[in-house]
């Protein structure tokens, strides 16, 4: 957010108020006023004759905020230099305006005028770029958070909750009035000193809004008397200031800085602890802080000064601001796949419905069909009926025929012989209805095994769907157990890379330690071996001390004042046998000294295959 937004937003507030009739336009005259006091604020050179001709009387009427902001882009914001104005001033006069029609706290007032204004000034700040401004849920829940931070107090949730759960705040957001409203409440704060409010007010406000990263007194050590002074500082995205005192009225420095300064914690000297320096391109501060927790605080919030500033942002809670939105936009590009998903789940349930319910009437036609075919058989079955009955009636009748012709055979040969050919006849007629009665028994029984092999297929469907429904669900399942069995496994490397890296750590110390061994042992037989010659250069030396040979004289054999000393030549045996022992001693030592650097590679080298992995 830009400062020319930051400033719309503001000078929104302020056009609205003089919009008394709500009709969305401010008459001319109030404009008039309005911007020759942003002029004066802004601190841009006024321009009457542009005024003037931009809102003379005519016959138009009332300017809307369409028909104001050309002349507000053109004569006012465009003209805007930052750092040439105050911009709390630019809120404190939109404030003003806003405030005498809109602020009318009842009841029982928890929030004095300049806490009113500050949180004014937070709900712009965190408020959505759209118009008319409101503050969604989830930044009033941030702003909240930080004042009991500030405050150190547990935000009640249930009251803002129940605050959320209104229509009004569901559908639109918060409205800056209703925010206020709510704080006034007391709901929120209750149990608080109003003095502790305001405190946490203020410090949110020169936090969010002022872009102060932390501020605080820290001991500062002086550049010429090199003394340690109290000072009070204020860390922003680009500076360092340093005051008298926290009421910040004397002004005493300003840090610069930028990507060639640096922090480090510095060691307990002189007396001051809690010790770090900033160190700039030109000049090194020594400062001290008065615990370590502070100093760590501070530390971290220069570091992330110099971030901010190399990265060229100018505020910290801008870009907070900016990823937070950015992570609501995710959020909820998330939930609309999500919900794309389940409308593709729902199309899938009511296709496998609709399917289903085909199946249904599928099985309902089968179901009218074997009714068709029942009555259909049931109706042959009367017909064959009706028929076998006239044959027998036609039986009796050709029996009854047959007496009554033996009676008159006598007398009617050739009647007889008709009607035994028409007895014939009805017999092949009966044998042909028998052998179409037994076909239409095969026909119905091959009707029955198609009807039988029909439903056998029918339970096969269904049971490879039941089938197919379960290898599904073990497919789900095997996922999610392989999914599982991953993350275990994902999660025993990383135990075993860990123990993996110790091990080696070790190995790597006990290597060390060897070699530091096996160098003293190296040192100490050199040692003892220019010991073993200064012992024999000492005894020779002794030797010839003891007897002295002068020019022209011979060795005494004995008397004199060292007679009763006997040195020992090299054919003495005693002296012989001793250098033997002393070298066989020495000899034992080094084998010993071999052996024990040997023991211990070996044991080096099985303790480093014993931990490692």
């Amino acid at each position: 957010m830009d400062l020319r937004s930051e400033l719309l937003k503001s000078i929104w507030y302020a056009f609205t108020a003089l919009d008394v009739e709500k009709s969305g336009k401010v008459s001319k005259s109030q404009l008039k006023v309005l911007s020759h006091n942003l002029y004066t604020v802004l601190c841009i050179p006024h321009d009457p004759a542009a005024l003037e001709e931009h809102f003379r009387d005519d016959d138009d009427g009332p300017v809307s905020s369409q028909g104001y902001m050309p002349y507000l882009n053109k004569y006012i914001l465009d003209k805007v230099v930052e750092g040439t104005f105050v911009k709390e001033n630019v809120d404190e006069l939109c404030w003003t305006l806003t405030a005498k029609k809109n602020y009318r706290p009842e009841g029982k007032c928890v929030l004095p005028g300049k806490d009113a204004f500050r949180l004014w000034c937070l709900f712009i700040f965190l408020s959505e770029d759209r118009y008319p401004l409101v503050m969604i849920p989830d930044e009033v829940e941030y702003l909240l958070k930080k004042l009991c931070m500030a405050m150190s107090v547990e935000l009640n949730c249930v009251e803002l909750e129940d605050f959320i759960s209104q229509d009004s705040v569901q559908q639109n957001g918060f409205i800056v009035w209703a925010f206020l409203e709510m704080m006034n409440s007391g709901k929120l704060t209750r149990g608080i000193a109003k003095e502790t409010i305001s405190m946490a007010i203020e410090e949110v406000y020169r936090e969010i809004v002022g872009d102060v990263l932390k501020e605080g007194y820290l001991w500062k050590k002086g550049q010429l008397r090199r003394n340690w002074i109290e000072r009070w500082f204020t860390l922003r995205p680009s500076t360092l200031i340093y005051f008298t005192s926290e009421d910040r009225k004397d002004r005493k420095g300003n840090i610069q800085l930028d990507g060639n300064c640096c922090v480090e914690v510095l060691p307990d000297r002189d007396g001051k602890r809690c010790m770090f320096c900033l160190k700039t391109l030109t000049k090194t501060y020594e400062l001290s802080a008065s615990d370590t927790k502070q100093r760590q605080e501070w530390t971290t919030a220069i570091q992330t000064a110099i971030r901010l500033h190399v990265e060229g942002k100018a505020s910290l809670h801008k870009d907070l601001k900016l990823k937070r939105r950015e992570q609501r936009e995710q959020r909820e590009k998330r939930r609309e796949a999500k919900e794309q998903e389940m409308q593709r789940l729902r199309a899938l349930q009511e296709e496998r419905e609709r399917k289903m319910a085909e199946l249904e009437l599928l099985k309902e036609a089968q179901r009218q069909a074997q009714a068709l075919l029942e009555q259909d058989e049931h109706r042959r079955r009367q017909q064959h009926e009706q028929l076998q009955q006239a044959l027998e009636i036609q039986l009796k009748e050709a029996e009854e025929a047959r007496a009554s012709m033996q009676a008159e055979m006598a007398l009617k040969e050739a009647e007889a012989e008709r009607q035994r050919t028409r007895i014939k006849e009805l017999e092949a007629m009966q044998q042909r209805l028998e052998e179409a009665l037994q076909q239409e028994i095969k026909a119905r029984q091959d009707e029955e095994a198609f009807r039988y092999a029909q439903a056998r297929l029918l339970a096969e469907e269904e049971e490879k769907m039941k089938a197919l429904m379960s290898l599904r669900e073990e497919q789900e399942e095997y996922i999610q157990r392989a999914q599982r069995e991953k993350q275990e496994l994902k999660q025993e490397m990383e135990s075993k890379s860990r123990s993996l890296e110790e091990a080696q750590r070790q190995l790597e110390e006990v290597r060390a330690n060897r070699h530091r061994v096996d160098q003293d042992v190296v040192a100490a037989q050199r040692k003892l071996r220019q010991a073993s010659t200064n012992v024999k250069h000492w005894n020779v030396q002794m030797n010839r001390l003891m007897h002295p040979i002068g020019p022209g004289e011979k060795r005494p054999s004995g008397g004199g004042s060292f007679s009763s000393f006997r040195i020992p030549s090299q054919k003495d045996p005693g002296l012989r046998m001793k250098q033997k022992s002393d070298e066989q001693d020495e000899e034992s030592k080094e084998n010993m000294e071999s052996r024990g650097g040997c023991e211990s590679d070996k044991r080096l080298s099985t303790n480093g295959d014993m931990e490692i992995p």
